[in-house]
């Protein structure tokens, strides 16, 4: 499995493992997980709407997806 970047899509992670990243998501306040426009949006993006690192958010996705270096 490819490891996750801040360039990675939201839709592209959900489809990659969304039982592991949903609850990752939702934890940092997003909870539009299944609306288009979230789909098109990239971790980065993401991150920074909502107040988060996005740094840090990638490492805790690749954690728990498994896909950690």
């Amino acid at each position: 499995m490819a490891q996750i970047t801040k360039s990675t899509l939201i839709g592209d992670l959900l489809q990659i493992n969304a039982e592991a990243a949903a609850p990752v998501l939702l934890s940092i306040g997003m909870h539009c997980l299944g609306c288009p426009s979230s789909q098109m949006e990239t971790i980065e993006e993401a991150a920074a709407v909502h107040g988060v690192d996005a740094d840090a958010l990638v490492n805790e996705l690749n954690a728990k997806l498994g896909t950690a270096e």
